[in-house]
């Protein structure tokens, strides 16, 4: 029986060339399981630095640290071969000087095995885009509503409302031709983002933008309603299995506390006495 030919890994190349076409799939996973799940269905597997606030329990991206984002992006790659893999650069690692910027970038690609990075930022952060492309790093680009900013730009709002449209639409096209390969748009108006998205010839990957976006991306603890400490607009719940664990632990706590579980077929017996040499196991005369 023939095996199936193995798929190929998408490369930032094949991501930019999905540009106008079918939308781009895309998600966040931060452990093995989750990132073979996410792998059958996505077309970018991003390492997001949301794993943070989602996984370790912290206000914001803020804290997050390399060694993190390697040890998450290890485990993501032991469950991705479609996907492209793409892993966040945290705060602090890449803002002060390109030359920082791609010395850190090439730790994440050289022990995790991603096929990309993502920074955030619009036309301050172009030259860097460009120094780490000239380079080979493969950049995600992500301008709106920028996490790793929150206290500078006020909370998390929305961005390019209004006259501040103008200064989003430049952030999309600077990076862009800095030669990132897709930008992330976060939290800004629809008509702003279909308009990025006409205007610019990078895919543009929508979280809270529009659905005319050339791919759409969301945390995956919050689509699959494990984590609720935010509830934004955007995100749409698939399921709610934060409320299935909590049924499921509680079923459990009950049944420890009836001395019901373990049952016996959860219980091991003794082991069959072992025959003597030379015997049978059988009787007669």
């Amino acid at each position: 029986m023939s095996r199936p030919a193995p798929q190929k890994t998408l490369s930032a190349s094949d991501i930019r060339a999905r540009k106008g076409a079918d939308p781009l799939v895309c998600l966040t996973a931060y452990t093995t399981p989750v990132a073979q799940l996410a792998d059958a269905q996505c077309d970018v597997v991003l390492v997001g630095d949301s794993v943070g606030m989602v996984l370790h329990g912290l206000p914001s991206t803020l804290s997050v640290t390399m060694e993190m984002m390697i040890l998450h992006g290890q485990a993501v790659a032991r469950g991705v071969n479609r996907a492209l893999m793409v892993v966040d650069m945290p705060f602090a690692s890449y803002e002060d000087s390109p030359a920082r910027a791609f010395a850190n970038a090439a730790r994440l690609m050289a022990e995790t095995g991603c096929g990309a990075v993502k920074l955030e930022g619009g036309r301050h952060m172009a030259e860097t885009i460009r120094f780490l492309v000239d380079r080979g790093i493969p950049v995600m680009a992500h301008v709106g509503l920028t996490p790793q900013a929150v206290n500078a730009i006020g909370g998390y709002r929305v961005q390019g409302r209004g006259a501040d449209g103008a200064r989003i639409l430049d952030d999309a096209r600077a990076v862009a031709e800095a030669g990132a390969f897709s930008v992330v748009l976060e939290k800004v108006p629809g008509a702003l983002a279909d308009r990025i998205t006409d205007e610019i010839d990078i895919p543009t990957i929508g979280i809270g933008a529009s659905a005319g976006c050339d791919g759409q991306i969301l945390v995956i603890d919050d689509m699959l309603g494990l984590f609720d400490a935010f509830k934004p607009k955007f995100v749409k719940r698939y399921a709610h299995l934060a409320d299935d664990a909590a049924r499921a632990i509680a079923a459990y706590a009950d049944e420890v506390r009836a001395r019901t579980f373990p049952a016996p077929e959860h219980v091991f017996g003794e082991a069959p006495a072992a025959q003597a040499p030379g015997t049978t196991g059988e009787t007669g005369a």
